[in-house]
């Protein structure tokens, strides 16, 4: 791993290491590239799924920064590498506040590495699941002004809270912090319509059971739907992640069957 010396190889697999392999990214250890290895042999899109997922983000964050909102928590962020949330927001608006949120300690320490020499922007150890650490952790109070509207986005972690009950409760947590005008970001993985073989998915979920700490668990799109209840959806509400407002830069993996990005993503408005 890039920029990282010490005990590396005796480090498990995380998701977000996983996710920054797929990218193209230098922050993964040998137990990450060995679990997206074995990722590949039975979903070989692996990298093209993250890279639309990413591209998905960076729209979704622009539109954000460009209707107004300046401040950003990003739970499950990994690791803000190039083109991420705050890079974004901060060409549009340089005063946009961007706080990173992640569960593994590894990926929030390369993270503020990465945002050295920006005010602006920080890093915080935290878990989804535990949404009230996070509201209540001194970083983030210090950096954003709930008072204020928040874009909170939740890309492609909510798939990693299996439980039901669990994920709900933790965004409607999340959500009773946020003022009008605020607004909920999502992209979650999904079998729905999507062509691929249950063997192969199964197996996927295996990997990641046996591998990291954060097991896959898919939802469908009306258990997705669930996550934008009350919320004013942004057209073109939830849809697969290449149909949501698709910019000409995008990568073109899925341009002709958009179900096979295997992903669904929204962005609702707190009214």
């Amino acid at each position: 791993m890039a920029g990282v010396s010490g005990d590396g190889d005796a480090k498990p697999a995380t998701a977000a290491r996983i996710y920054d392999y797929y990218l193209g990214g230098t922050h993964n250890f040998p137990a990450d590239r060995e679990a997206a290895q074995a990722m590949l042999q039975v979903l070989p899109l692996g990298p093209q799924l993250a890279k639309t997922n990413r591209a998905f983000l960076r729209r979704a964050v622009r539109y954000l920064a460009e209707s107004g909102v300046r401040q950003f928590l990003d739970i499950g962020s990994g690791i803000p590498t190039e083109g991420n949330v705050h890079e974004i927001v901060q060409q549009v608006e340089p005063d946009a506040r961007v706080v990173y949120v992640d569960i593994d300690p590894v990926a929030v320490a390369e993270s503020l590495e990465l945002l050295e020499g920006n005010p602006l922007a920080t890093a915080v150890n935290g878990d989804l699941r535990d949404p009230q650490s996070i509201l209540s952790h001194p970083q983030v109070t210090a950096m954003l002004d709930f008072e204020r509207p928040i874009g909170l986005l939740l890309g492609a972690v909510l798939h990693f809270v299996s439980d039901d009950e669990v994920a709900y409760d933790a965004v409607e947590q999340l959500r009773a912090a946020l003022v009008p005008g605020s607004c909920l970001l999502v992209s979650h993985a999904t079998a729905d319509e999507v062509p691929h073989d249950q063997d192969e998915i199964d197996v996927a979920h295996d990997i990641y059971r046996r591998k990291t700490a954060t097991p896959l668990g898919l939802r469908t799109r009306s258990q997705i739907e669930r996550f934008f209840a009350g919320l004013d959806l942004v057209e073109p509400g939830v849809v697969w992640l290449p149909l949501w407002r698709p910019a000409p830069d995008d990568p073109q993996y899925f341009a002709d069957d958009p179900k096979l990005s295997a992903g669904l993503g929204g962005v609702g408005r707190v009214p």
